[in-house]
């Protein structure tokens, strides 16, 4: 046979069987939920299962952000070691999310940590620099001085009120 009658017939391959068109290429349609079920059928392979009763999942990255989820559907397969975390997830700064996440932070997560509180040292040293001269002077009236002793005057208005309470039970 001819080489050119042949390359033309080999690119005008059909896909699929007899009586189909002959197509250029093969046109193939997937939607996030097949791409989830195909996820869903791998991990059950894996033999994973559901953890119940998970809050939130934070991952800490190494540059000091971390990924936030709230209410995630978390799987885990112990064997395989595998951790199967879906949700919602937030990209957020340490620095947001400090009160909560302290006890999650580990040894490695120190330098962040120095960042965070340096941070910190600098914006109050800058408001209180700021705030220090006009605010001495001001912040002085506010307080009043202690001048006398504050348990004597706690004791002796307890006993005005024991006097009070056995005057009104005599008069009834």
């Amino acid at each position: 046979m001819n080489p050119e009658k042949l390359k033309k017939l080999q690119a005008q391959v059909r896909i699929g069987g007899k009586g189909t068109p002959r197509r250029k290429k093969k046109i193939v349609h997937s939607t996030p939920a097949t791409d989830d079920k195909k996820l869903q059928s791998s991990l059950k392979k894996l033999s994973v299962n559901t953890i119940p009763g998970i809050e939130e999942v934070n991952i800490i990255k190494n540059d000091g952000t971390v990924i936030h989820f709230n209410n995630p559907k978390a799987q885990a397969s112990l064997p395989t070691n595998t951790f199967a975390i879906t949700g919602h997830g937030e990209n957020k700064t340490i620095t947001e999310m400090v009160p909560g996440i302290l006890t999650q932070l580990g040894p490695q997560d120190i330098n962040q940590l120095k960042k965070l509180a340096t941070e910190i040292a600098n914006k109050s040293a800058a408001g209180g620099a700021a705030g220090a001269g006009a605010g001495a002077d001001a912040g002085d009236d506010d307080v009043p001085d202690l001048v006398e002793n504050f348990e004597e005057v706690a004791i002796a208005g307890a006993k005005a009120a024991d006097e009070k309470a056995g005057e009104v039970a005599a008069s009834a």
